[in-house]
């Protein structure tokens, strides 16, 4: 049984892996939507925080700020420990998606067209995986990052298996009915002894 969740962890984690390297390479080849449906799917089925700080990401360079802004309160809420370079990155990104909320708004309140927002000359940064986030102050702060694979799951103690106890029922059971057919459970008295005298063997 332990082997088979085993073997079914780890077909999850290879999918997972596969389909988190093609959001990535949609990332990187800017097909933010791609990487988006590819990110959201994944976090749904992991709940790894990791995946809402690519999401943010990627509403980011979708020019979406309200679902950008959204995704990367929710990372820094559900991130457990994210050091302190990590949380002043995704509040610049909060900063900056916030000002083009407000020119956006500031231009349709004008009725003139919104100023296109140039992202080709802002370097595209690989979004972070679930893996282990890397070290403070590396060049690749922004990446996209991975998840862990999710550790395989412990079997049960044999104790707590429905079919040991049926075995020691039916040991048990099988104990009683060969004491009963031995006689232990069979009282008798020796006809030849008057009663309330115990006699001797």
């Amino acid at each position: 049984m332990a082997g088979v969740l085993a073997m079914l962890a780890a077909r999850t984690a290879l999918a997972a892996d596969q389909r988190e390297l093609k959001a990535r390479e949609a990332f990187a080849a800017q097909r933010y939507q791609d990487a988006l449906d590819l990110f959201a799917k994944l976090y749904a089925e992991t709940l790894h925080p990791i995946y809402l700080r690519n999401i943010g990401r990627c509403y980011q360079n979708l020019g979406q700020p309200d679902q950008a802004i959204s995704s990367f309160r929710d990372y820094l809420r559900k991130a457990k420990n994210p050091t302190a370079d990590e949380t002043r990155e995704i509040e610049g990104f909060i900063k900056e998606m916030e000002d083009l909320k407000r020119r956006k708004e500031a231009s349709a309140s004008s009725s003139t067209p919104p100023p296109a927002t140039d992202t080709s000359s802002a370097p595209v940064t690989p979004l972070p995986s679930a893996s282990p986030p890397p070290a403070s102050g590396s060049a690749n702060a922004s990446a996209v990052l991975t998840a862990p694979a999710p550790a395989p799951e412990e079997a049960p103690p044999l104790y707590a298996r429905w079919w040991f106890w049926a075995i020691v029922g039916g040991v048990v059971l099988a104990g009683v009915g060969v004491a009963f057919a031995a006689g232990a459970f069979t009282k008798t008295e020796d006809a030849s002894c008057p009663m309330g005298r115990t006699c001797s063997p």
